[in-house]
């Protein structure tokens, strides 16, 4: 098993998300969070006054999938993440020792499903 870890814009998210869909990805958590990186930060207004936005809003999902589906996940996000500018986010793929359901105690890939 491996667990995904993808940041991406949130204007991509809906796409993203049918796209996992359609690759069998019906479990998956999503946290919003803020990040800085090559994407320089924006100018934001408020009440008429200008000040900088040093970090960006981003998604962060993270699943955990059989090995066999990890290349066409990789694919599925690159797909639809992508925007072509700096800052359309990062794919993270860590391995999974294992996994366990807590409330029927299944263990391995079928607690994941």
């Amino acid at each position: 098993m491996k667990k995904i870890e993808t940041i991406i814009r949130p204007s991509v998210f809906a796409d993203v998300r049918q796209a996992l869909a359609l690759e069998g990805i019906d479990g998956l958590s999503v946290t919003e969070i803020a990040g800085i990186g090559k994407q320089e930060g924006r100018i934001g207004l408020f009440r008429g006054n200008a000040y900088t936005m040093e970090f960006s809003p981003k998604l962060k999902l993270e699943m955990v999938v059989d090995d066999h589906k990890v290349e066409d996940i990789i694919q599925a996000l690159l797909e639809y993440a992508s925007t072509g500018q700096v800052g359309d986010g990062k794919i993270f793929i860590l391995p999974v020792e294992e996994a366990i359901r807590i409330r029927t105690k299944e263990r391995g890939t079928v607690a994941v499903g």
